[in-house]
């Protein structure tokens, strides 16, 4: 079996709040990540990450909301996909406060 591994990038002010639902363990959002093995875009993504919508929306057209992207970070053909440096750092999670996160 061939595996890859997949760095997401996430705009979580793009959520949309009524997708979110509590879980045993937590909050969760349900999302789909579409990924081109063999494509990238002009910043080196291979896919887009959306909010996953239900079977009903997707009958009548709906499409999730992009939230983000996608990139292959590695092959196990011990390929190492090539990598660039982090745009951003983010923070420690100490220095979030609540009003900065949308919901």
């Amino acid at each position: 079996m061939k595996k890859i591994a997949v760095s997401l990038r996430i705009d979580v002010t793009k959520i949309d709040k009524a997708r979110l639902y509590k879980g045993a363990k937590g909050t969760y959002l349900d999302a789909v990540t579409f990924i081109d093995l063999e494509d990238e875009d002009q910043y080196g993504n291979a896919g887009m990450i959306t909010q996953a919508v239900s079977k009903e929306e997707k009958e009548a057209g709906e499409r999730g909301e992009i939230l983000g992207n996608s990139k292959i970070i590695w092959r196990d053909e011990g390929q190492q996909a090539p990598r660039q440096a982090p745009q951003r750092q983010a923070p420690p999670a100490e220095d979030f406060e609540d009003s900065d996160i949308p919901f």
